[in-house]
């Protein structure tokens, strides 16, 4: 089924903005009303809330950076990475729907990081899973959706190339 661009736009637009906006609401709330130190326990404390400022990248990668280095590294090369994606995703209308997907919710998700680090200067990160055998670092909103898109796009491709390695002469060297 071919989708008219411009719904296909809208569809974009509107995963994003459902995305960034779920994540800005989630770490608003957490800023507001979770005080520093203070964790909360669910399922016999398997997954907690706590809120804690990255100022870092994943895994508070970076967070000793500072200057120019810093400014380079965290805002202006995902900057870039974001703006990037989002001319690939709109150029590009020939990339598969799960490819499509996967590649908005890494930009929002993107966003909504970017946003808090460029405006708040820390990334609020409140979320921790420990399940014995699994546990998470402590993670936000944005972390699920990028995870999440890289895990369509990895699994879209796996399933590509397997579906292309099954049809003789269909992989060009």
């Amino acid at each position: 089924m071919k989708v008219n661009k411009f719904y296909r736009a809208i569809l974009i637009l509107f995963i994003l903005a459902l995305n960034i906006g779920c994540d800005q609401v989630s770490k608003t709330i957490v800023r507001r009303d979770i005080p520093d130190n203070k964790v909360i326990g669910y399922l016999g404390n398997h997954f907690t809330i706590e809120k804690a400022e990255n100022t870092g990248a994943f895994l508070s990668l970076g967070d000793t950076l500072g200057g120019p280095v810093r400014t380079i590294l965290l805002v202006i090369l995902p900057l870039l990475a974001i703006l990037g994606a989002l001319v690939y995703i709109i150029i590009n209308t020939k990339i598969t729907k799960y490819t499509l997907l996967g590649i908005i919710l890494i930009i929002g998700g993107g966003v909504g990081n970017l946003y808090d680090r460029m405006i708040h200067g820390s990334v609020t990160d409140f979320m921790h899973i420990d399940f014995i055998i699994f546990q998470t670092g402590v993670f936000n909103v944005a972390d699920m959706p990028i995870m999440a898109g890289m895990f369509i796009i990895l699994i879209n491709s796996y399933l590509k190339r397997k579906e292309e390695a099954a049809v003789p002469g269909a992989q060009e060297l």
